[in-house]
């Protein structure tokens, strides 16, 4: 977007969702929603088998209960942070503070570099777990489609997020503005180069009096005394 701050127009104006959902990281957060859904959905649903000889269930990952937990517990909460910063998107440019929008711009490059790290971690693990399992543990091969979903998403969510993270770094970079913004949305502190107003001093004139007119001076009493005047003896 041309101008404002940090991505968005000046505060005000009116919600255009076309314009939102042809935002580059509008559409990365959406498409991560839909990755961590796969990822939690395949887990919970077919990532849990049924030993014939065993009446608990276990883990279709190498029979870890930690891969299967780590895997619907990242899916969850990224399903939740996606749509707690798509209703930020939302709610972005009615933010008429440019302080307060580089908070929120900084809280997006740092929660979506660590949810690319999580999902990264989260794909090694469950790679790993699914590598080492044994065939004894599934012969009809139950859930094994749900499983390598669950691998495959969580490695393009590691691309997805780190695109978010990257994206949110260049809105940083983009900065404010400040011909979009009155004084009173800038920041003080941020913005030290602006002129203050110089200092007239007011013209020097005659001072009026209370009864309208203006004010002599009273003579002074070293003055001399004029010339036609003659002080008596005695």
């Amino acid at each position: 977007m041309e101008g404002g701050a940090y991505g968005a127009g000046k505060a005000g104006g009116a919600f255009d969702p076309y314009t939102l959902v042809r935002q580059p990281h509008t559409i990365l957060r959406v498409v991560s929603w839909v990755f961590s859904i796969v990822v939690f959905g395949s887990i919970v649903n077919e990532g849990y088998l049924n030993s014939p000889l065993e009446s608990e269930e276990f883990c279709i990952y190498n029979r870890n209960p930690n891969a299967c937990g780590y895997g619907v517990t990242v899916g969850v909460l990224a399903f939740l942070t996606c749509l707690l910063y798509l209703a930020l998107d939302v709610y972005f440019p009615q933010i008429s503070s440019v302080k307060d929008r580089k908070k929120a711009v900084l809280s997006d490059i740092g929660v979506s570099a660590f949810w690319a790290f999580l999902w990264f971690v989260g794909f090694c693990f469950l790679a790993n777990q699914w590598q080492v399992s044994e065939p004894k543990d599934n012969p009809l091969n139950e859930g094994t489609d749900a499983a390598r979903a669950a691998i495959a998403f969580s490695f393009f969510s590691i691309f997805t997020w780190a695109g978010q993270a990257v994206l949110a770094f260049q809105r940083y970079q983009i900065g404010a503005d400040s011909a979009l913004f009155s004084q009173d949305y800038m920041d003080p502190s941020q913005d030290s180069s602006m002129p203050y107003a110089p200092y007239v001093e007011p013209s020097a004139g005659p001072e009026p009096t209370s009864m309208g007119g203006t004010y002599q001076q009273p003579a002074s009493a070293f003055e001399p005394e004029p010339q036609g005047y003659q002080s008596q003896g005695y």
